[in-house]
């Protein structure tokens, strides 16, 4: 089979060749698309952006010439129609033969300018479909969905070729005309089978007639496109809908809030009770971090246990923090502080997390998933304010047999007896879904559309389809073949954290470490909090609480205030940068200088950094999910796993620079801890800097 490329080479009309599509060109991006998705230097959202651009480019040069060519043949018919029109009642048998083979060399030029469209629309086909066959994206269907209807579009005047059936209508019914130049004219109009055409008006129709063949296709797609909401009846979403129960996303989102609640409930009271056993107060950032320590590790066995089973995992996380939570509450009796970090460390062992995510990705129908998302960071947020506000109510101090319950214990019991009621609702209530990937081998593919602004949409290769597309490729390249194992290869998941590290682009490593930032100093305003406030004020425990249950509430105000107005009035990457300059701002300030230490300087900057990261938090996934390769959206190492990961170690380190500084006197305490939250966030702002202009 000869290749297209040199098809199209032989094909062109030498005059003409700098306004076909550049179909060379186009191949080799494609191909340098690939390399670059593959090592990771470049993302499916810029490819899709660039790669429009440039067919957006090919398609205006193109149309713009037609037109021009258009015009030249519509002022040419229109001075021969003059000029028969002026003789028409002298026309001489000369005159008639003359006009006629004037009439004959226009046809010639408008097969000319047929062939030259025909190819360029087979070029645009074919370079279209090898896109899609490389990258695994509908890239077709939402080209020719955006462009075939919008006012402006160049597209239409391929696959709508009004100009050029306009001329040849022209020549049509002037040469029917002039076969009888007698008088007793002939109209095309009312006698379409007329006995004697000239030879080129049955080469314009052929021509007409393929080219029609060519294009079909785009206009196909293009109403495809429009209904393809309609018209997935048999797709993975609607079989998604069959896996979607309400009480079963109730428990998930359930068990978000109480891991919450779990983290943040031990943290107005952690410093008393490390000194109750013994300890520094300083110790309580281990106790706090112990949590975290854990949670790097179950992160990546929970990711994993998530592609079988949603259920299992859930369950396994309610009894491990049933154990933990108990074990946290005995330590007091037990006088053991190793007890304490064991408990801890079971508590985060715990971390479903990632199961709650992929629940909602991969269970939840696309029309309920925003409300669902919208669900899951409203339960994150109510348990990181309800922990704090419920050590409020543990002013308690009694014994049942030699089981003491004190401020200190009674988060510990109160959280072993709620994850248990939990435990006993999910085995009730909790109904596991089919695998998401139906058993039949044949039944479909799912292919993710990635759309201008960003988002993606699920789409179905059903075996209908599939066949339709099958007889569309059987006049492609010989290489479209040999690309197809290439294309699977890039899209296959990672399958270990080195080769996830691989794909990182400095732009992800960038926006990951901004990640690691807001984190960490997050976790020095909250986890250091019951000391600092302490020292310097003498804060009881209720009033850490209320403080940290205040600072829990503002986030979902300052979420709806991003998402509904700040994202309408600026680009993310500069509420990134604003927002890193704020958390920098309000560590600043929370330096203890020579002036006395003040609860309203230490409120306002704790509340400064403490905003200023959660809007950062928002703004930098979203970024990240951009600027991510698309082999990081699956499997069990996956963007989500990655950030995850980059968030916990934070706390870990932050809650180490707590204890660590326990070395020095507790007056040093505040600016120790503070400082390298300051480096770090400097060292965030540059690279964002650096890295400004690739964020999209």
């Amino acid at each position: 089979m000869v290749a297209f490329g040199k098809k199209l080479r032989e094909s062109q009309i030498p005059e003409w060749r700098e306004y076909y599509i550049n179909y060379k060109l186009m191949k080799k991006k494609v191909k340098r698309y690939t390399q670059q998705i593959e090592i990771g230097t470049q993302n499916d959202y810029y490819v899709l952006r660039d790669f429009s651009r440039l067919l957006d480019i090919q398609i205006e040069k193109i149309v713009l010439f037609l037109l021009e060519q258009q015009g030249l043949l519509a002022r040419r018919l229109s001075r021969l129609g003059e000029e028969q029109n002026g003789l028409s009642q002298q026309l001489t048998e000369t005159k008639v033969d003359e006009l006629q083979e004037q009439y004959r060399a226009a046809g010639e030029d408008l097969l000319r300018l047929l062939a030259f469209v025909e190819m360029n629309a087979i070029g645009l086909r074919k370079i279209l479909k090898k896109f899609d066959k490389r990258f695994g994206y509908k890239f077709t269907d939402y080209y020719v969905k955006t462009r075939a209807n919008h006012p402006h579009s160049q597209l239409k005047q391929v696959f709508k070729q009004v100009g050029i059936v306009a001329v040849a209508g022209a020549i049509f019914r002037n040469l029917a005309e002039l076969e009888d130049h007698k008088g007793s004219y002939i109209s095309i109009y009312d006698q379409l089978d007329l006995s004697h055409q000239a030879p080129v008006i049955e080469s314009i129709k052929e021509a007409l007639k393929r080219l029609s063949n060519s294009t079909n296709f785009l206009q196909f797609l293009g109403k495809h496109a429009m209904l393809l909401e309609d018209g997935l009846s048999d797709t993975p979403e609607n079989y998604v809908d069959e896996r979607y129960e309400f009480m079963s996303l109730v428990l998930n989102l359930g068990n978000t809030f109480l891991y919450m609640v779990n983290t943040y409930i031990i943290v107005p009271t952690a410093d008393n009770y490390t000194m109750s056993l013994g300890a520094a107060a300083t110790v309580c950032g281990i106790v706090i971090g112990a949590m975290a320590v854990a949670q790097v590790f179950s992160s990546v066995y929970f990711s994993s246990w998530s592609n079988r089973s949603y259920m299992q995992p859930l369950v396994f996380s309610s009894i491990i923090l049933v154990v933990g939570n108990t074990l946290y509450a005995l330590a007091y009796d037990l006088k053991s502080i190793t007890i304490l970090l064991v408990g801890r460390l079971f508590c985060g062992l715990g971390s479903a997390r990632a199961v709650n995510r992929r629940y909602i990705t991969d269970c939840v129908p696309l029309k309920l998933r925003m409300q669902a998302s919208a669900g899951f960071v409203s339960a994150s947020a109510l348990g990181m304010a309800c922990g704090p506000a419920l050590a409020c109510f543990f002013r308690r101090d009694f014994k049942i047999s030699s089981i003491t319950f004190n401020e200190d214990t009674l988060p510990g019991w109160t959280m072993a007896l709620a994850w248990l009621v939990y435990l006993v609702w999910l085995c009730i209530c909790f109904k596991e879904p089919p695998s998401l990937v139906p058993s039949e081998p044949n039944t479909g593919k799912t292919v993710k559309l990635i759309l201008e602004n960003g988002c993606t949409r699920p789409l179905l290769l059903n075996e209908h389809a599939k066949q339709e597309c099958a007889d569309q490729e059987c006049d492609d390249d010989d290489d479209d073949d040999d690309d197809e194992g290439s294309s699977k290869r890039n899209r296959k998941p990672v399958d270990s954290i080195i080769s996830a590290y691989k794909l990182l682009t400095p732009s992800v490593k960038v926006q990951l470490f901004v990640y690691f930032m807001l984190k960490y100093a997050m976790e020095i305003v909250l986890a250091e909090s019951s000391v600092i406030t302490g020292y310097y004020f003498v804060w009881s425990t209720t009033n850490v609480a209320v403080f940290l249950a205040c600072l829990g509430l503002t986030v979902l105000p300052v979420n709806i205030i991003v998402g509904s107005y700040l994202s309408n009035l600026f680009e993310e990457r500069q509420l990134l940068l604003a927002s890193e300059i704020m958390v920098c701002v309000g560590i600043i300030l929370s330096f203890h200088t020579s002036i006395p230490y003040s609860v309203p300087q230490y409120v306002c900057s704790a509340l400064i950094t403490f905003v200023s990261a959660e809007i950062l938090e928002g703004v930098n996934l979203s970024l990240l999910s951009r600027v991510m390769s698309s082999r990081l959206s699956r499997g069990t190492f996956n963007g989500g796993l990655l950030s995850t990961e980059a968030g916990t170690i934070a706390r870990v380190i932050a809650d180490g620079t707590i204890t660590l500084s326990g070395y020095f006197s507790e007056s040093k305490l505040l600016n120790v801890t503070l400082l390298p939250s300051l480096i770090i966030c400097v060292y965030a702002i540059v690279a964002t800097c650096f890295t400004y202009n690739s964020l999209y």
